[in-house]
């Protein structure tokens, strides 16, 4: 663009107080707002919105989103130009994205949204929820089980039920999240691994009358695993006080972890929690349904580490040192 035209866009913007951004369905170019592409147009959309010179990328999203009465979660707007993604921030300029007079914006229905904060308190709540109901109710789920539990049953179901505790207050407390929302139909998938893996699974296994957990304690088991489980729940919640810091209440911005453990693997706060659950499957004795639950959970968390690296690569550069490991140090 030459200065000459930049200068014609400025004086518009600044006669007209006002910059254009249309509907692409009234330009005959295609717009889509689903996922695969084959879903309807959002039918309140309106034609062009105005902005003045200096507005930010948030006025964008409450516009449009009281223009089509969708949230602004909902939404998600990309440019016509280059498909990138326009954030919703009240610190970014609409003329920083590149948008100018006549710039056309694509506008995509996220569908129905839920908040991230109320996903992982539901995460949680279950394996609770479920443990709390199967150790209390042991004697009738398993007829042939004695009345009361046993010492080591009753170490494990502890535990764990500290474990989400934990995990509540913190999403209540320390977790800042760097989005609002996500698709509701996620919480079904999220709460899985949850409520049916740590829940139900686990559950099965250690209150059964023929678990591990149902016999004596074998000291070589118990007491390292309970080490393993105090320190990896304490450095765990230090690793989450230090994330909580790089992000103000209320912000999105991102910044580089610091500390020791931090720059040792690229997660840290991934390792402490397999830590813990390793103090939690000594002690239980070797439970199988521990066992099964903690590789998943370690095969989920080893592909968030590696895309968590691959991020602070893409968004800070040289400024960020890079990791050999993610998760855990030598092997991963």
């Amino acid at each position: 663009m030459s200065r000459t035209q930049q200068n014609v866009l400025n004086t518009n913007y600044t006669a007209n107080t006002s910059a254009r951004y249309r509907n692409p369905t009234h330009e005959s170019i295609r717009y889509f707002d689903t996922d695969s592409f084959s879903g309807k147009p959002i039918q309140t959309l309106p034609e062009s919105i105005e902005l003045s010179p200096n507005a930010t990328t948030a006025e964008i999203y409450s516009k449009l989103a009281k223009e089509t009465r969708f949230s602004v979660h909902q939404l998600r707007v990309t440019k016509g130009s280059d498909g990138s993604v326009i954030s919703n921030s009240k610190d970014e300029s609409v003329y920083a994205t590149g948008l100018r007079n006549q710039s056309t914006i694509y506008v995509k229905d996220l569908g129905a949204q839920i908040a991230w904060r109320t996903v992982f308190l539901v995460e949680y709540f279950g394996p609770i929820l479920i443990h709390l109901i199967i150790y209390t109710l042991r004697p009738y789920v398993y007829p042939s089980a004695p009345k009361e539990p046993s010492e080591l049953q009753t170490i494990t179901f502890w535990l764990i039920i500290l474990h989400f505790v934990k995990r509540e207050l913190e999403t209540l407390f320390v977790h800042r999240f760097s989005a609002a929302t996500m698709p509701l139909r996620n919480i079904f998938k999220n709460s899985f691994h949850y409520w049916i893996l740590s829940g139900v699974l686990v559950a099965a296994f250690i209150y059964a009358p023929s678990s591990a957990t149902a016999k004596a304690a074998n000291p070589l088991l118990l007491y390292p695993g309970l080490a393993l489980y105090t320190v990896g729940e304490l450095v765990n919640f230090q690793c989450h006080l230090t994330l909580m810091g790089l992000r103000s209440s209320g912000g999105t911005e991102r910044g580089i972890p610091q500390g020791a453990l931090f720059r040792l693997v690229t997660c840290p706060n991934y390792l402490t929690e397999i830590i813990s659950w390793v103090g939690v499957y000594l002690v239980s004795g070797l439970s199988w349904g521990l066992l099964i639950f903690l590789v998943v959970a370690a095969a989920q968390m080893a592909l968030w580490a590696k895309k968590k690296e691959r991020r602070y690569r893409k968004e800070f550069g040289d400024k960020y040192k890079k990791k050999r490991f993610t998760m855990l140090p030598g092997i991963w």
